[in-house]
């Protein structure tokens, strides 16, 4: 099988074209834009709240209590 060619694209664009008209095709290529660069985003974030998560530590979290282990008879 082989890949795209030109009348392949041509065809997809004239479809693409007919169905969302001139005007809406800028809009659905500037939100397309912006979904990518939150994709971006998000996808380099973890690695970064990770390892903030991983240094901070809640001392409420890490406070035991202690029993008198001395016990009266």
């Amino acid at each position: 099988m082989g890949g795209l060619g030109a009348p392949e694209i041509i065809l997809i664009l004239a479809v693409v074209l007919l169905l969302f008209g001139g005007k809406k095709i800028p809009e659905l290529m500037k939100g397309l834009g912006k979904g990518v660069k939150e994709f971006k985003d998000a996808s380099n974030e973890p690695t970064s709240t990770t390892t903030n998560h991983t240094t901070t530590t809640n001392p409420a979290s890490t406070t035991t209590e202690r029993r008198d282990e001395t016990t009266t008879l």
